[in-house]
């Protein structure tokens, strides 16, 4: 007689494990690479490019810096590359220079090494520069002062690093159209998880079970990582457009973006306070009047709708719809519970956020919502 086969506790735990916790893992590593892949590349092309120049075209025989500054300067991220790239230069300047004349002096050694790298980085900080240039004046004076030994070879090395940087300099400005396009993309992703919550909070409103305010509750409070990469998006389009000639025409759209992150911030948090207030209601039989249902819902369309335009800075087509809402507001019935006042507030609250985000300054943002009708005794 043959026993059916059953799943043991341990194989039972190991599936829910890679369910819950390694795919979902493994696709936003997946998902973190295609972000920077172009990045990569061009870090990839650089160093090849740079060290063909050095080596090939200048005839250094040890030119590995020159495709190691190119990698530094460009890194994986779009923002502060000027930057890296003078503090680059400036670091490898100083540190090959006094690490020479360092060695000539003292040689090399053990406690030669501690000498000239404590020389080296307190004359940086002296200087006072950024982190980047203490750290490659560091590694500089090591480099001289342990393996170096052709005089010489120190003025090519910096003639690499300049090689790099200007491979680097290049390379930065190539940038592909998506990085243009994510930061209205990522706050795309942004408006659409608000419209989700407060549709669903809407849902709770209507009846849901206390139980689903809970769940929706905590999925409200793991949306930080969404203004995280919207933040970085933005900082990132902002780096290229100031500094890629080929992207004026897109410079106006990404400093667009990037004003309404904060806007966009306060309206995820407004609305993680209307999803708990909702939840909290539902789960100690507060009632709240279902007209706040049917608002919500239009909020919920309201912010689809400017996450739809945002890629054609059309944003303001949401404006009349959020006047609508801001009006009906004025007009929806008091409940008879603290929290359903609380909610109506933090309704209006939303649509001032998002009609900060149509534009609006914050003063006339609020100006723009009508009073709320007294409460009726």
């Amino acid at each position: 007689m043959e026993l059916p086969l059953t799943q043991s506790p341990s194989a039972e735990f190991a599936a829910e494990f890679v369910q819950q916790r390694v795919r979902p893992s493994l696709r936003a590593r997946v998902g973190r690479w295609q972000s920077k892949r172009w990045a990569i590349l061009q870090c990839a092309a650089a160093a090849g490019v740079a060290f063909f120049i050095a080596h090939d075209l200048l005839g250094h025989a040890a030119a590995f810096f020159a495709p190691v500054a190119a990698v530094v300067s460009l890194g994986t991220s779009y923002g502060q590359r000027l930057r890296r790239v003078l503090e680059v230069a400036v670091g490898v300047s100083v540190g090959v220079a006094l690490a020479d004349l360092l060695v000539a002096g003292i040689g090399r050694g053990a406690w030669q090494i501690g000498v000239i790298v404590a020389l080296g980085m307190s004359v940086a900080v002296l200087m006072d520069t950024g982190s980047l240039i203490v750290n490659q004046v560091a590694v500089q004076s090591i480099f001289v002062a342990a393996v170096v030994p052709v005089h010489g070879a120190v003025w090519s090395r910096w003639i690499d690093a300049l090689v790099g940087g200007a491979v680097a300099l290049v390379a930065a400005m190539l940038v592909p159209a998506e990085a243009f396009r994510q930061p209205a993309v990522k706050a795309g992703a942004v408006l659409d998880r608000i419209a989700a919550l407060v549709r669903a909070a809407a849902g709770i409103v209507v009846g849901e079970p206390g139980d689903h305010g809970f769940e929706l509750l905590a999925q409200a409070r793991a949306t930080d990582a969404l203004v995280v990469s919207l933040r970085a998006a933005a900082a990132d389009g902002l780096a290229v457009v100031g500094m890629s000639p080929f992207r004026i025409r897109q410079r106006e759209h990404v400093r667009h973006v990037a004003a309404i992150v904060d806007p966009l911030d306060r309206a995820l948090r407004s609305t993680r306070v209307l999803v708990r207030m909702t939840a909290v209601a539902a789960h100690r039989g507060r009632v709240i009047p279902e007209a706040y249902a049917e608002v919500l819902a239009e909020i919920a369309a309201a912010a689809e709708t400017i996450g739809g335009g945002l890629a054609y800075d059309t944003v303001e087509q949401a404006i009349p719809q959020l006047m609508r809402i801001a009006d009906a507001t004025r007009h929806l019935p008091r409940g008879t519970s603290v929290s359903a006042d609380a909610v109506l507030v933090q309704m209006r609250t939303i649509v001032v956020d998002l009609l900060e985000i149509c534009g609006f300054s914050q003063i006339e943002a609020t100006d723009a919502l009508p009073p709320v009708a007294p409460r009726t005794p």
